[in-house]
């Protein structure tokens, strides 16, 4: 009985301390962005796979817009990729979205630049309006519950250690 007691106490404290404490502080560049529930999306990648943002609940989601004919866009994919190769994160899902372009477009940017990670296809736009990034690239970290909670806005060096520790805690508590 006393150990239930015991363990039931700490867990309460630390329920407090979580809630007390709030969102992690991001790095310089990436800001707090909680505005409620991320908008659902279903989309196809290059190979016609279907992707849906619910089948990823439970995950932080690395949701990123891109274009090619964006410059700070091909400078900070290799970024990105070198970033999913140092994590080897299983907590942490990484989206890319391609805003509005053609599957050839899009393969042959990716070939170009030896990303070998794949980019699911907004290819009418829709979804990056639902999203309203305010320039590409944009960067959305979306909770395991489903909640956009951050937020960068123009290209990152992501595989500097400032963004991997800043994910790897955001994903160590799953």
């Amino acid at each position: 009985m006393k150990v239930n007691s015991l363990l039931l106490v700490v867990l309460l404290q630390l329920f407090i301390n979580a809630a007390i404490a709030g969102p992690l502080e991001p790095p310089a560049g990436i800001r707090h962005y909680e505005q409620g529930p991320a908008p659902e999306f279903t989309l196809t990648n290059m190979d016609g796979e279907t992707f849906t943002l619910a089948s990823v609940r439970g995950k932080w989601v690395f949701l990123h817009f891109w274009a090619s004919w964006c410059g700070p866009c091909r400078e900070e994919m290799p970024a990105i990729r070198n970033m999913a190769d140092e994590l080897g994160n299983e907590k942490l899902e990484i989206v890319l979205i391609n805003t509005a372009e053609n599957e050839d477009t899009i393969f042959s940017f990716l070939a170009e630049i030896g990303m070998d990670m794949n980019s699911l296809m907004d290819t009418d736009g829709q979804v990056t309006e639902k999203y309203k990034p305010r320039g590409l690239p944009t960067t959305m970290l979306i909770d395991p519950e489903g909640n956009l909670q951050y937020q960068a806005i123009g290209g990152r060096e992501w595989h500097q250690a400032k963004y991997t520790d800043f994910l790897l805690k955001l994903t160590d508590g799953i």
